[in-house]
């Protein structure tokens, strides 16, 4: 099932100023870094090289166009699995409101909610 806290998503403003600010005023490290369209950058920061758990620095202006009914007040937890097809099975069994399981180039993924509705993601890169 769940093996890790994969990435925790902060929605901000500008993800240039916010790669400095991360890097260059508390040392962390650019883990990932790739355009993903004309439009669009994902961007993970960790402590070090070694650390698996990333916050993924997203443009909020960019959630807001894709989803405009996430609250962006808040991070997004990401949990990792290594098996996302036997993950969403296992939750669905249990009786968990899960999304749609989504197959995109960069990886797999899908939603939950908790018992308040809050969301979160599960992914397998």
């Amino acid at each position: 099932m769940i093996n890790n806290i994969g990435k925790i998503t902060l929605y901000v403003n500008n993800q240039d100023e916010a790669k400095k600010f991360w890097v260059e005023k508390l040392n962390f490290v650019v883990k990932f870094e790739q355009q993903m369209g004309p439009a669009m950058k994902w961007l993970e920061v960790a402590p070090s090289e070694n650390e698996f758990t990333t916050f993924v620095l997203y443009d909020k202006n960019m959630m807001a166009a894709q989803n405009p009914k996430i609250n962006l007040g808040h991070p997004s937890i990401i949990l990792s699995t290594n098996d996302i097809d036997k993950t969403y099975d296992e939750l669905k069994e249990n009786n968990v409101e899960v999304g749609e399981l989504m197959k995109m180039p960069y990886g797999s993924m899908f939603k939950f909610n908790d018992q308040d509705g809050n969301e979160y993601l599960i992914r397998q890169d």
